[in-house]
């Protein structure tokens, strides 16, 4: 290709896909290094950066609607993507378009080239990072609400200093990389805290102290969250519609808040994203009042995360979405479907080899659910049988078997039908049922 070609969409995304083969490695040569070729973007944008084991997706979902109910202009990095790679760089919660995307690729693709001959290749989440931080420095975001990847001190996106650093909570996941104990994981977690950062966590017990740690060796402040901390929520109400809260935090005290995403534990979630935003107002002067919050907390909506849709398109009733995947976000699924009174519900449910299954489908078990194993579309993957045989051991049922997710939802019955276990599995199942797909 030419300077003067452009790329498509396709070619965008094969360039992506390419660097897939890489796998996961972790460090912070390749990216700074990518970040100095393309002129330092990541030094343009403020925000917060947001880590922790379960919650932080739900984090910033909610913070960004609020945010652009208040009328700012919001920059975000979801991970994974469900459908399509554009929903990797958002603006307002809308993905950028397929040539947008294809540019934003086309800009780093000179750096990508000198950072491979200089320390070797980045990665494809190094890659999808760089060109997202470009992007939304090139479009002068008033802030970038941006996720961690996994982890935190290692990650691709700890390139950034927002100002404001926030840890949902640590539990058990990827100990591979981050460590058995929660000790250690809230140690590489707590790396996303820079100096004289303002910090909010809802993490607790054994998570804690690290970052306690982490505040004091660098000179940041920490708002906490939780019972009986200075940010709190009550839950009051919850039905299929979402939730109701109390929320108080030391600059104000909010009644009868609904959130429009499912579950009790979105309540944790939403008494950090008060914090959050009291800590934007602290750091960066950005405030949102009463309204803005009521309404973008109302309004909000995280594909994907238990997301209830309309099977019509598939010859089903109503289809729950959830991306559980590891033993805390298990529970909190078998804990809202209880809630909502579901109670032997069909669950299609795949997972990645490195998740730890076993404790995933034994917080499932007391749902005592009809599950129909099945295969994500990854080389990493769980064959449907070897899930089985899992779920057999944990619980002494037996599971039924499909080889694709499209076969999994054929076999399906209920309402709500339960997908789960893996966002890949989700995304392919939205895909089925919305019709969404890949662009060309």
């Amino acid at each position: 290709m030419t300077d003067t070609e452009r790329l498509t969409y396709r070619q965008a995304v094969g360039v992506l896909t390419e660097r897939g083969r890489f796998g996961i490695s972790m460090g912070l040569e390749r990216v700074e290094r990518l970040m100095a070729e393309v002129g330092h973007p990541e030094q343009e944008l403020r925000g917060a950066l947001v880590g922790g084991t379960n919650g932080k997706g739900s984090v910033v979902a909610m913070t960004r609607s609020v945010l652009v109910a208040a009328g700012h202009r919001v920059g975000t990095m979801p991970k994974p993507h469900l459908v399509s790679y554009r929903e990797r760089v958002a603006i307002d919660g809308e993905p950028i378009g397929p040539q947008e995307f294809a540019a934003a690729i086309q800009r780093i693709l000179p750096a990508i080239d000198n950072v491979a001959t200089a320390v070797g290749p980045p990665t494809e989440f190094e890659a999808l990072t760089a060109a997202a931080i470009g992007e939304l420095a090139r479009r002068r975001v008033d802030l970038a609400i941006v996720e961690v990847g996994m982890g935190g001190r290692l990650d691709a996106t700890n390139v950034l200093d927002l100002g404001v650093a926030v840890i949902t909570n640590v539990q058990h996941d990827h100990e591979a990389y981050l460590g058995n104990t929660l000790a250690a994981i809230a140690r590489e977690k707590a790396a996303i805290i820079k100096g004289h950062n303002v910090a909010v966590s809802g993490a607790s017990g054994r998570g804690l102290r690290p970052i306690l740690d982490r505040c004091d060796d660098v000179g940041a402040s920490l708002r906490r969250v939780g019972p009986h901390q200075p940010s709190r929520a009550t839950l009051r109400h919850l039905d299929w519609d979402g939730i109701v809260l109390d929320v108080e935090t030391p600059s104000r005290e909010l009644a009868e808040l609904r959130v429009g995403l499912l579950g009790a534990h979105q309540a944790d979630n939403a008494a950090v994203v008060l914090a959050l935003l009291d800590a934007l107002s602290e750091r960066h002067g950005i405030t949102a009042d009463e309204s803005s919050v009521r309404r973008g907390l109302a309004d909000v909506r995280w594909p994907g995360r238990l997301e209830l849709l309309d099977g019509q398109r598939i010859g089903l009733g109503r289809v729950l979405l959830d991306g559980a995947h590891n033993p805390a976000g298990a529970e909190a699924l078998t804990r809202a479907l209880r809630d909502l009174g579901l109670q032997r519900p069909t669950i299609v449910f795949g997972a990645m080899r490195a998740k730890r299954v076993h404790a995933v489908l034994r917080a499932l078990a007391p749902l005592e659910p009809r599950f129909i194993f099945t295969r994500v579309e990854d080389s990493g993957a769980h064959e449907p049988d070897q899930l089985a045989r899992i779920w057999r051991r944990v619980s002494g049922m037996r599971g039924e078997v499909a080889p694709t997710p499209a076969d999994a939802m054929r076999r399906a019955d209920g309402d709500p039908v339960v997908v789960a276990g893996s966002l890949y599995l989700v995304g392919a199942v939205r895909g089925m049922i919305t019709g969404m797909s890949e662009e060309d």
